[in-house]
């Protein structure tokens, strides 16, 4: 495996990962843990950065006129880092619903 396939499992495999911690971060502000969140987020935009990077790669290189096409494959990589950018949107959302819902109780 090279190339285009590649780069496309490294972006599935890092907004993956990058997904995941922004979920366990709801998990976490569920449960109170507030300690925890930011060492979540911390992780998880490391690993979307990476997978981001590798997408940016994609589009330099077809900026410059040396597309590799478009495959099945790409699309799904495309698909996962959007997922993972509006988990994050929506974990920090939540997030702070907990928070909010957390002084309320405790008033």
């Amino acid at each position: 495996m090279e190339g285009l396939e590649q780069v496309a499992f490294e972006i599935i495999s890092t907004v993956g990962t990058a997904r995941s911690c922004y979920i366990e971060a709801i998990q976490k502000a569920k449960e109170g843990k507030w300690e925890e969140i930011d060492e979540l987020f911390k992780a998880g935009d490391e690993a979307f950065n990476e997978g981001h990077d590798a997408h940016m790669g994609l589009l330099t290189k077809e900026a410059e006129g040396k597309s590799e096409g478009v495959n099945l494959l790409l699309l799904h990589a495309e698909d996962q880092l959007m997922s993972a950018e509006g988990f994050k949107t929506v974990a920090l959302e939540m997030i702070d619903v907990y928070k909010r819902l957390e002084k309320l109780e405790n008033k």
